[in-house]
């Protein structure tokens, strides 16, 4: 057992105090009435500030992706489960976070808060560009000033915040894609 001398005395009481303070007995509060409306006065228990999760999404040709910010976070950002710093190749990871690397604001917001984002639908390129919108529709939501980021992505790629509505064109018959016919041999 250690002994009680190395110890400071202040220490000892405040702890006395602390543990005072958590085991004191609750106030009763008054029942509210059986009539609707005519309560009597609400609890006075605080209850915990649980800020909702920010949600958007983004679509590029058949690509879908749905991101979610949860406040106070650590700055992880995930895709679909996985960390986003496992993808590779690193120039399909560096296209995914660019909302967030070009301007201090959202990086500010980033690291304060977790993004996960789930991507179903299309190929590998038009889900990173399904992403890359929907973490910056997600921090622009977060923003504490929505029209500058706002302008400031405007101006640095309308894709970050647009959705981009081309879709491929369906293959005709007599030939091998959408325009193109197959050629005519006469020999």
């Amino acid at each position: 057992m250690k002994s009680m001398a190395n110890e400071p005395k202040g220490a000892l009481e405040n702890l006395d105090k602390e543990l005072g303070a958590l085991y004191q007995p609750k106030p009763q509060q008054a029942k509210p009435s059986s009539r609707r409306g005519t309560g009597g006065p609400k609890s006075a228990k605080k209850k915990a500030v649980i800020k909702k999760p920010i949600l958007s999404k983004g679509k590029r040709k058949r690509a879908v992706a749905r991101a979610s910010l949860i406040p106070g976070g650590s700055g992880r950002v995930t895709v679909n489960g996985v960390d986003v710093n496992l993808i590779k190749p690193k120039e399909i990871r560096e296209l995914m976070l660019e909302a967030i690397k070009v301007t201090k604001v959202a990086q500010q917001i980033a690291s304060g808060a977790n993004i996960s984002v789930s991507a179903y639908g299309g190929g590998f390129s038009g889900q990173a560009q399904a992403v890359r919108t929907a973490i910056a529709k997600v921090i622009l939501k977060a923003s504490p000033s929505p029209d500058s980021l706002r302008n400031f992505y405007m101006e640095y790629d309308r894709n970050l915040l647009i959705d981009d509505t081309r879709r491929v064109e369906p293959k005709k018959f007599k030939g091998p894609k959408a325009r193109a016919r197959f050629q005519k041999s006469y020999r």
